[in-house]
């Protein structure tokens, strides 16, 4: 029977996101996920591999990641080191190939998931020199003449924050799905697991600050799941009442510990204004 995601306890995965994950796996295709900030893409390949009972490899991409280093990376200046140094390490030049994490998940014994974090930081050209290796699961390793592939084909799970286009021949080889900013149903099940025994009046009152907030017209940066999360950790710690909520729900003042949410001075500035334009319009 084929493998299936159905969520985890830890992770609330909408049917949509579910029915991704699983046609990659059906289609042994990529899966490319891409989202706002704080939606839990790099959270997913976790629960996906923890759920299938995978193990997992990550490669967290920087801007200045190149595609090499995914397969691996020969360590030339290690060996001519030893070499002045007379070290017998240097007859066999296997000691300085480092292995990247997609030649780990091809060796993997078991079927594994691959996650390739944040892609659109590297070069434009970076998805495009991984295309071959993706599409047939091998590459050679020009200094010791070997051929390197998968003994099992593994889930790569690759996330995108939308910061650059990826190329259409990239794009053509992945299954793609974009995960929605989740609703106040969606956010609730999601604080759930988190907090599964905050006060439902509480919850109710800080998600309607939150979303609130979000929908605020000019804000650079709106906050996202992982910060609501850190406000609310703050506001239990802190044993801010409902009250206090309801004043700032009315535009009357910025949310209290509000620095968990509003991470510029633009977008505060911004919100002390709309607070002082509001306070205008009722005295008006």
């Amino acid at each position: 029977m084929a493998e299936r995601f159905s969520g985890t306890k830890d992770y609330v995965a909408g049917e949509d996101l579910m029915m991704a994950v699983n046609a990659a796996i059906a289609l042994q295709r990529p899966l490319l996920i891409k989202g706002e900030p704080g939606t839990g893409k790099t959270m997913l390949a976790m629960e996906v591999a923890n759920a299938l009972s995978r193990p997992l490899f990550q490669w967290h991409i920087k801007s200045t990641s190149k595609a090499q280093q995914g397969l691996y990376e020969y360590d030339a200046v290690s060996r001519l080191r030893d070499s002045q140094l007379g070290e017998e390490s240097v007859k066999d030049i296997k000691n300085y190939i480092m292995k990247g994490p997609l030649w780990e998940s091809f060796q993997s014994e078991m079927p594994s998931v691959v996650l390739i974090d944040e892609i659109d930081k590297a070069d434009i050209e970076f998805p495009n020199d991984l295309l071959r290796e993706l599409d047939r699961m091998e590459f050679f390793v020009y200094e010791t003449k070997e051929l390197v592939s998968a003994t099992h084909r593994p889930l790569i799970i690759i996330t995108s924050n939308n910061e650059k286009d990826l190329p259409d021949a990239f794009l053509r080889r992945c299954f793609f799905h974009y995960i929605q900013f989740p609703n106040k149903e969606t956010m609730t099940q999601i604080v759930d697991v988190h907090f599964p025994d905050i006060k439902k009046q509480l919850l109710q009152q800080a998600l309607e600050v939150f979303f609130e907030l979000r929908e605020t017209p000019g804000l650079k940066k709106k906050p996202s799941t992982s910060e609501l999360l850190d406000w609310l950790k703050i506001l239990l710690a802190e044993d801010i009442s409902v009250e206090t909520l309801q004043t700032s729900d009315q535009r009357k003042s910025i949310p209290p510990l509000a620095g968990a949410l509003l991470k510029n001075e633009q977008d505060v500035h911004l919100f002390e204004r709309l607070i002082f334009l509001n306070k205008r319009s009722e005295r008006s």
